[in-house]
């Protein structure tokens, strides 16, 4: 039958069209529903045009900083902000239009529209009630639309949303989530952020680039609060040698809004209340798993805290129905997600040696200024899981490289077992450390020792050498620090 497939997955992120591709690749009939945008939040509002912003940013701090490369600009530096904005639109819509071309090309079929679990095995799709978000590149021809679908195997990929405090809901004009952060009609003069976490410091680190008085709030005791404390520290001192205002152990408990501003009530650790005036405000308090009205409760989906259960191959409690990505629970990370998807659709198509993801080796990466990038376990949490610790550090400082780029401001942390010599984590901030953090993915993944590190070649002038100095320290023998 037409409408009849091996696996239909709803959703196409990260997460959903991965599982789509392998799913192809794998010889199985294969359907993807997307109600709103190709290659979901990710490619369209999240990781992939962010990160655009934020180059952007970059390079009007290095034009700003030329003198310190021996270079001269003439005039002054302006930032064309709808430039801006249109080439982080334009690079989005270039992801966009990708996953298309990517369904075509493996010949998976994509239903256009919103779906709903019917039975297992059945779902409904009907005509969108969201209005597609720009941008939205042209659907590939191999588009279905509304009807009944059947599959063997129904993977859930419906990833999240902008999390709301009750109170302090966003509104697109005073109070932003992402989506309007990422595309500002004017840049404000001064912008409250609400939460540290990945997107709130992107952004705050982003805004403070360009100019904008920044304050972020922060209701615990550090700064991206998953991160090791140490390397936490290090990365505010740095935000607040940039001008960024921090606020820690404090609440935004209340928001009152004037023609153009806001002003939020702050409420810190010893009870008092200090009031903020901005122009807007950008609410990253989290997100929360897109579940509703996708029909779980009507199967009996078990889900806790916004998130369907699975077990370690994507498996709902119900035969048949199977969730990755974001709405599956954290780390709700693209590469997660895409990670996951690759373990669901192996299992379903019985492949053998299909293990379940290790939420340990999975690699942490803020791309704020300086970036932080992070792996395994902290220093306290090793210690709190019983761990007897050597702790290894090498400062950018003292790298060639990094001096040589004018990035000399940043560190590399590595935490060991004592006993075994086992590396338990990996904790980075300073430039490129995003692209730095997979070689310790590696190492982990090979199960990799301290002696197997300190032999390995890492070739010279790189900031790469600052992470087996690291590895180094943590056994008293750096070489260079």
């Amino acid at each position: 039958m037409a409408n009849t497939y091996d696996v239909i997955i709803i959703g196409s992120g990260p997460g959903g069209y991965i599982a789509a591709i392998r799913s192809a690749q794998l010889g199985l009939k294969t359907a993807i529903v997307e109600r709103e945008h190709l290659a979901g939040i990710c490619s369209n509002w999240g990781c992939i045009p962010t990160k655009a912003l934020l180059r952007s940013a970059e390079i009007f701090h290095y034009a700003e900083h030329a003198k310190n490369y021996g270079l001269k600009v003439e005039g002054s530096v302006t930032a064309d902000l709808k430039a801006i904005v249109a080439r982080s639109r334009g690079i989005a819509e270039r992801m966009n239009g990708g996953v298309g071309f990517l369904m075509k090309k493996n010949k998976v079929d994509v239903i256009w529209g919103e779906a709903k679990l019917t039975k297992p095995g059945e779902i409904v799709v009907s005509k969108t009630t969201k209005k597609p978000v720009e941008p939205q590149a042209p659907l590939p021809k191999n588009t279905l639309g509304e009807g009944t679908y059947t599959a063997k195997h129904i993977i859930i990929a419906t990833g999240a949303r902008p999390r709301a405090l009750p109170g302090i809901e966003p509104d697109g004009k005073l109070i932003w989530t992402y989506f309007e952060a990422m595309k500002p009609e004017e840049m404000p003069k001064s912008l409250l952020v609400m939460g540290s976490g990945a997107i709130g410091i992107e952004f705050a680190s982003f805004y403070r680039t360009m100019g904008v008085d920044v304050t972020v709030v922060e209701v615990m005791s550090q700064v991206m609060p998953v991160e090791d404390t140490e390397i936490s520290n290090f990365a505010r001192k740095q935000f607040e040698k940039q001008g960024m205002k921090i606020i820690l152990d404090a609440k935004v408990t209340k928001v009152e809004k004037s023609a153009n501003s806001i002003t939020a009530h702050v409420e810190k650790k010893d009870g008092k209340v200090e009031k903020i005036t901005a122009d807007r405000m950008v609410s990253a308090v989290g997100v929360q798993g897109n579940i509703e009205n996708i029909g779980l409760e009507a199967l009996g989906i078990k889900t806790d805290r916004g998130c369907i259960v699975i077990d370690g191959y994507g498996k709902t409690n119900v035969p048949g129905v199977y969730a990755i990505g974001d709405v599956a629970g954290p780390p709700m990370l693209a590469h997660k997600a895409e990670h996951e998807a690759v373990i669901c659709v192996e299992k379903i198509a019985g492949l053998p040696n299909v293990h379940p993801m290790d939420k340990a080796k999975i690699p942490g990466c803020t791309y704020c200024n300086p970036q932080v990038a992070s792996v395994g376990l902290t220093e306290a949490k090793a210690k709190a899981e019983g761990y007897d610790v050597r702790v290894g550090r090498f400062p950018f400082v003292a790298n060639g490289k990094a001096i040589a780029l004018g990035e000399d401001q940043g560190m590399v942390k590595t935490v060991f077992d004592k006993k075994t010599g086992q590396l338990l984590g990996a904790h980075l901030v300073g430039a490129e450390v995003t692209e730095l953090i997979q070689g310790f993915v590696v190492a982990m993944n090979l199960e990799t020792t301290e002696e197997e590190l300190m032999h390995t070649i890492f070739p010279h002038p790189t900031l790469s050498e600052t992470m087996k100095e690291s590895v180094l320290d943590a056994y008293g023998r750096a070489l260079n620090a």
